[in-house]
């Protein structure tokens, strides 16, 4: 068997064709999806980058592998201490060792290892190809990597390649020659005139006027990606190259499939579409950055298509990625391991069976501390540190009604906002009995000092707000952090 796993960074799946969304952004991988299955409810357990690859691989949830940050000790997985044996259990079991384990030659091309300094994310694989760019890297270099590899490996039977494109993720990346196929086409967005108003006075890193994050600085050298946007036409340009990103990376996608094509193996070959978190494009105040343990930056695309499985099956149940490890160890024989928190959906791919959770519990510790319960049409979201966007301890938004997150609508649901604080609780309970740590690695975060992409930004930040017209929510937020 062949199995080619697409690893897109920062992909939303609204602004995908194949999940609804108007421009033609995804026209390949759409057309894989009309093949296959499309999981309409799929979610990253922990976000972003890192701590999402690190329950992916691991099948465990961040609370306890314990990599839920960008830097300090939540940065690194845990050590499995005095029961590790010759080799580490975590790295034995983890996704990429699946597939070696049953007998299939495994490759990546990513450099996401190397950039997080996360070697875990290379155990199971024969081969791995590394850019060097440390995620800098645009497609255009990726790209010849996979199709050589491809077409070395062309008469062998029983292989993995994950191929990893960074091309949506800031600073936007695809090439200059790719243009902007969207310029005339209207700006299918909900952020109006009068919403893009109250964005111009939000507080906090990567708001509106800080597109750097703390700054509105721009680098010459990614013109796509503004420092800041103070009209609508700037907006436009903030969100063209998002979707920029988005269609260039589908286009390479599809040279990849064509190849298979030509190879006469494509028929034969499973194909898994996904990625480690989406982007807030305005949801919460935030732009080109995935920050928060919202709907926008932890909702997923998940496509695959599997031989001899279901053909444009829609599934809707809730699913975490982190449920893909002993999915994909049930599909392939492989003996699953007690101390994987995922479940398996494989009925779903073997009989067309829907199955799933009811709910699910998501986390972010990087930019902000939060963390989320998605049930039904809700989302509660219970914020420990605000990232300096001068969130409420609570928040509560029917996504149905509302997917954008506009609407706070906790004070007319004190029942929801119960429900999901008690879901948070509970599942809390549960993994801190599961673990081998005392510790929650969300407090060992607030403890040195806050999220990693918070620590040492305050002073400076706050400067700037009292120089661009926005004192009070300077004032509140020294309030808040008592300064």
């Amino acid at each position: 068997m062949r199995i080619l796993f697409v690893d897109i960074d920062t992909l939303r799946p609204d602004h995908m064709g194949c999940y609804g969304y108007a421009r033609n952004t995804t026209p390949n991988m759409d057309q894989i999806c009309r093949e296959g299955i499309r999981f309409d409810q799929y979610y990253c357990s922990d976000a972003p980058c890192l701590p999402s690859r690190a329950s992916l691989v691991s099948g465990i949830f961040g609370i306890r592998n314990g990599a839920v940050g960008h830097g300090g000790t939540a940065g690194d997985r845990r050590c499995t201490g005095r029961d590790r044996g010759f080799t580490d259990q975590l790295d034995d079991n983890n996704f990429h060792n699946i597939f070696r384990r049953a007998g299939m030659h495994t490759a990546s091309v990513s450099s996401f290892a190397e950039r997080h300094s996360s070697w875990w994310f290379d155990a199971g694989l024969h081969e791995c190809y590394n850019v060097g760019r440390y995620g800098a890297e645009s497609g255009e270099e990726v790209l010849p990597i996979a199709l050589d590899w491809l077409r070395r490996n062309k008469d062998r039977d029983n292989w993995y390649l994950h191929v990893h494109f960074w091309d949506p993720h800031t600073p936007y990346r695809a090439p200059a020659s790719f243009g902007n196929p969207f310029e005339n086409e209207p700006l299918p967005t909900w952020i109006d005139e009068q919403v893009f108003a109250l964005h111009r006075r939000h507080v906090g890193p990567h708001c509106i006027n800080e597109l750097n994050m703390y700054n509105d600085d721009t680098n010459p050298a990614c013109p796509r990606a503004l420092g800041k946007a103070e009209t609508m036409e700037q907006l436009r340009q903030v969100l063209d190259g998002y979707d920029c990103g988005v269609s260039y990376t589908d286009q390479l996608v599809g040279q990849m499939i064509d190849l298979l094509k030509e190879q006469g193996v494509y028929e034969d070959t499973a194909i898994i579409i996904t990625s480690d978190h989406g982007e807030n494009l305005g949801e919460l105040g935030i732009y080109s950055e995935h920050a928060t343990a919202d709907y926008p930056t932890c909702h997923i695309p998940f496509i695959l298509k599997w031989p001899g499985g279901p053909r444009g099956m829609v599934e809707s149940s809730f699913h975490y990625s982190l449920d893909l490890l002993p999915t994909m160890a049930d599909l392939l024989g492989v003996d699953r391991c007690a101390n994987w928190d995922g479940q398996s959906y494989a009925p779903v791919i073997t009989r067309g069976e829907a199955t799933g959770r009811d709910s699910l519990v998501l986390s972010q510790m990087a930019h902000v501390c939060q963390r989320s319960a998605r049930f039904g049409d809700w989302l509660y979201i219970r914020t420990y540190h605000d990232g300096f966007h001068l969130f409420d301890r609570e928040m509560l938004f029917c996504l149905k009604d509302d997917p954008y997150e506009q609407r706070d609508v906790k004070a007319e649901h004190p029942d929801l906002l119960a429900r999901g604080a008690k879901l948070i609780l509970d599942w809390q309970d549960e993994q801190m009995l599961k673990s081998d740590s005392q510790i929650d690695p969300l407090w060992t975060v607030m403890r040195e000092g806050g999220p990693y992409h918070t620590q040492g930004h305050l002073e400076e930040y706050l400067k700037r707000l009292e120089a661009t017209g926005r004192s009070e929510g300077a004032r509140k937020l020294r309030e808040r952090y008592g300064i």
